[in-house]
């Protein structure tokens, strides 16, 4: 049994899990055994700051707009943030030290998508297209990956793995990768209620995040990155630390800061990890 990093708009949830409303992170095993098992299931929250307004006693999200695009702050965030998505500096690539990163749990990746118990709002169509595009973003890592439909009742292969919606298998997070039973589980419950709270917002950025950072883990990225702007990102750890930005007054500039796909950095440790070159 593995327990999962619930990684909420940047914080740590002590209860595992994936994508939750929760701030969360992973808590520290007791032994390298412990640390082992723990990062094997791994997961996040991409519902980053403002996202959606929960009640108080289970989330602090703040309820504010975006930044105007044509903004000079937001436009100045924007630049810094796509800047950052381009390129990683030397050091930069760094980590919470909540999971231990290997290589990708197979090769080739096989993703199968099943649509049953999605949202209505979201067709299947959708769904395997942002899919895709998220392994598209992650091809550059080296490791041959792919995306296809699963239709109703038939059995993936094995080997497969399935991105597949449930609310048990997400633990009422947005997304949880559960790694040794290859099942990357998107939390319906959640997306209703991000629809219900804030019905204006693109809740398919959410979910190209989600996929994006969930399936990092299969590539084998178990431990999340202390770079805002990453997609395998958390934002604070809970204890008071914050991850980092290369301009420290681009905080709170724009809605979303982290990438909704993989970053120069992402991409730079999934190609040490996995014998890919520089």
């Amino acid at each position: 049994m593995a327990a999962a990093v619930g990684m909420s708009r940047g914080r740590r949830s002590t209860r595992g899990g994936g994508l939750s409303p929760a701030p969360a992170t992973l808590v520290a095993p007791a032994s390298p055994a412990a640390l082992a098992t723990l990062a094997a299931q791994v997961a996040l929250v991409a519902a980053a700051a403002a996202l959606m307004s929960l009640p108080a006693a289970a989330q602090r999200l703040p309820d504010r707009p975006a930044l105007s695009a044509s903004s000079p702050s937001a436009a100045k965030a924007q630049t810094l943030r796509d800047q950052e998505i381009a390129s990683c500096r030397p050091g930069e690539s760094t980590t919470w030290g909540d999971g231990r990163d290997r290589s990708a749990v197979s090769r080739p990746l096989r993703f199968v998508y099943r649509h049953d118990a999605a949202p209505p709002w979201f067709d299947a169509a959708q769904v395997l297209a942002l899919a895709q595009r998220s392994v598209q973003a992650w091809s550059p890592c080296g490791v041959t990956a792919s995306v296809q439909a699963l239709p109703p009742r038939q059995s993936p292969a094995e080997g497969d793995i399935q991105i597949v919606w449930t609310d048990t298998g997400s633990r009422g997070q947005f997304g949880l990768a559960n790694v040794p039973a290859r099942t990357l589980s998107l939390g319906p419950g959640l997306f209703r209620l991000l629809r219900e709270r804030n019905p204006a917002y693109p809740a398919e950025q959410t979910l190209q995040m989600v996929l994006s950072h969930e399936m990092g883990h299969f590539y084998g990225l178990m431990a999340h990155s202390r770079r805002c702007v990453d997609v395998m990102s958390y934002y604070d750890n809970g204890k008071g630390q914050r991850c980092t930005l290369r301009d420290a007054s681009a905080w709170g500039s724009v809605v979303e800061y982290r990438s909704m796909l993989p970053t120069a950095c992402d991409l730079a440790r999934c190609r040490a990890l996995n014998g890919s070159g520089n």
